[in-house]
């Protein structure tokens, strides 16, 4: 039974919104925990949230909570950072991770889950969501990825890997992933 873990990405200062975008509700519901519900449903305890801003109202968003919180102090660096320290903290009883965004507000378990059901389990497969005409989160990096995912830091994510030719790359469409909430006006459009 392979080990992964769902990392839900939830600690940056979010300036473009002007508040804790993570805190912001679509039907009640705060972004960061319908993006740690996902995560519960998919790895239940082998869940880990990741803060940094407002990281007390965050982790209390996501109460009752299963799983890890991860207080990223080096978060306004960027979500390298984010990234680099939630690998860091499960890199030893991991064998793979899925990065979840906290803003993309329509990702589902459903998604989530065929993520998970389509990696062949090898240390060099990475599974990456397709939509919109680009490759992205949420995505399955494997364990032969932790090396560089340890190391990255400020604003670069795991994009890079994507495109590196040590990884063999699959991709799932899943066009609600293109729902990204960077400013009060696109959560209007929700």
């Amino acid at each position: 039974m392979k080990r992964i873990f769902g990392i839900v990405l939830a600690a940056g200062a979010a300036s473009r919104f002007g508040s804790t975008k993570q805190m912001a509700e679509i039907n009640g519901t705060t972004l960061v925990r319908r993006t740690y519900d996902v995560a519960v449903r998919t790895f239940g305890a082998n869940t880990v949230l990741v803060t940094g801003h407002d990281w007390q109202a965050v982790h209390n968003a996501c109460q009752p909570s299963q799983g890890f919180l991860v207080f990223n102090q080096d978060y306004v660096e960027g979500i390298g950072t984010s990234i680099a320290q939630a690998v860091r903290t499960v890199q030893h009883v991991a064998d793979a991770v899925v990065i979840l965004l906290a803003d993309q507000a329509l990702v589902s378990s459903d998604h989530a889950q065929d993520l998970v059901a389509t990696w062949n389990g090898s240390r060099n497969q990475i599974i990456a969501t397709e939509y919109a005409g680009t490759v992205g989160a949420p995505t399955l990096f494997p364990s032969g990825c932790f090396a560089d995912l340890a190391r990255l830091e400020g604003d670069s994510g795991g994009r890079q890997l994507l495109h590196d030719e040590r990884f063999q790359l699959k991709r799932i469409v899943f066009e609600a992933a293109a729902v990204d909430i960077d400013t009060p006006e696109d959560l209007k459009r929700i």
